[in-house]
């Protein structure tokens, strides 16, 4: 039988499978508001036969948005839009939602990246940014080709904006909550606010959120308390990090380990390991499986489920993670945008079978009568 079509159950949610389709911005949002895109992007990927489909990163606060395009959670108008696009997939598809909840911090209100990944200014529709330390994503900020600034160099958080931070990501989980999501995933990785906080090149504060490893996990442990605290218990939170910086002195594995110890202890339901994000000038040796081992090393250091991510693209590669114990989930990213149907191909390669909606059935190919439940 497949490892990775085997079912895992995560907090009460039962999932059929360990396939997870990754929070991936379409940057197509309104206000934070989804739009026509996100119904049929999120429509397509409902059927995608994954056992576990994670909504976008979604913002906290209008200021914590990666783009002045993504997802928000911060009112009832954008509460009440995401109720809508959760209820229209819910007509036609049972598969358990997620979604990744987001502070962007000194990464926020940057151009979609077909559009070159530029600030984008107040009087463009952009906003000021913020962090731990008023240091730009790179010590230099660098300027592009046309003279835009590639980054904004931030505002110091004070501990109120801080504070108020936290509550944020409490509220935004409530409203996620009376939308109909399963799960919330926290977003601590790719440079964003968490993550900003965690790394010493990026927090240079001399209170109680900055220096000492304690103090710069401190950020995340109240956030991940507060949307415990909101969230129904019977329902998932977990968190996504990047496990390395992949720069000299920055974040690394010893201290993800501690984080990841801290949370497991909190009753964090999941932790989706990643890696980078924070400097332009990280040296990342991409590759097939190039992040599973920091998932692994994560996995043996807590009693969690953990997911695995980074250039997992074929069946047989993911069954190996899985069924070798350096993962429990993998998440499927980009070959799903590719190839929403990459949990199809997967089952029928396995021997495996996957769910299907009635009105596909008679697509199942000849030779593979079982295939679909």
């Amino acid at each position: 039988m497949s490892r990775l079509f085997s079912p895992l159950t995560i907090g009460a949610q039962s999932l059929g499978n360990r396939i997870v389709i990754p929070p991936m911005c379409q940057y197509s949002a309104i206000e934070g508001k989804p739009t026509d895109w996100h119904l049929m992007h999120y429509g397509s990927l409902s059927h995608s036969g994954a056992g576990l489909l994670v909504i976008e990163a979604t913002a906290v606060c209008p200021d914590g948005r990666l783009s002045p395009f993504d997802l928000g959670l911060w009112d009832e108008e954008s509460g009440a839009a995401m109720a809508h696009l959760i209820h229209s997939i819910r007509k036609y598809s049972s598969i358990p939602i997620a979604i990744q909840l987001v502070h962007a911090g000194r990464k926020a209100s940057m151009s979609p990246p077909w559009q070159g990944r530029t600030y984008v200014k107040p009087d463009e529709g952009g906003w000021e940014t913020v962090g731990p330390s008023a240091l730009a994503a790179k010590s230099d900020p660098g300027v592009t080709g046309d003279g835009k600034t590639a980054y904004q160099t931030p505002k110091e958080l004070t501990k109120t904006d801080i504070r108020d931070i936290v509550e944020q990501f409490a509220e935004a989980a409530k409203r996620a909550d009376r939308a109909g999501i399963d799960m919330v995933e926290l977003h601590g990785a790719h440079g964003y606010l968490l993550h900003q906080f965690l790394s010493p090149l990026s927090n240079r504060r001399e209170d109680e959120y900055g220096g000492s490893l304690e103090n710069r996990m401190r950020l995340s442990l109240e956030v991940f308390k507060a949307v415990r605290a909101a969230f129904p218990e019977k329902k998932a939170v977990g968190m996504r990090i990047s496990a390395v910086d992949w720069f000299e002195d920055g974040w690394d594995l010893q201290q993800s380990l501690q984080l990841a110890r801290k949370l497991d202890d909190l009753g964090c339901s999941y932790i989706h390991v990643s890696t980078g994000g924070l400097d332009d000038h990280q040296q990342i040796p991409v590759g097939p499986n190039y992040q599973v081992p920091f998932a692994h090393a994560v996995k043996q250091a807590v009693k969690m489920p953990v997911i695995a991510v980074g250039l997992i693209t074929e069946p047989v590669q993911a069954e190996a993670i899985i069924g070798t114990d350096q993962a429990d989930m993998v998440a499927i990213g980009r070959a799903s945008l590719f190839n929403p149907h990459w949990a199809w191909n997967a089952a029928m390669e396995l021997g495996a079978q996957v769910s299907v909606p009635d009105q596909y059935l008679r697509s199942k190919p000849h030779l593979h009568k079982n295939l679909f439940k």
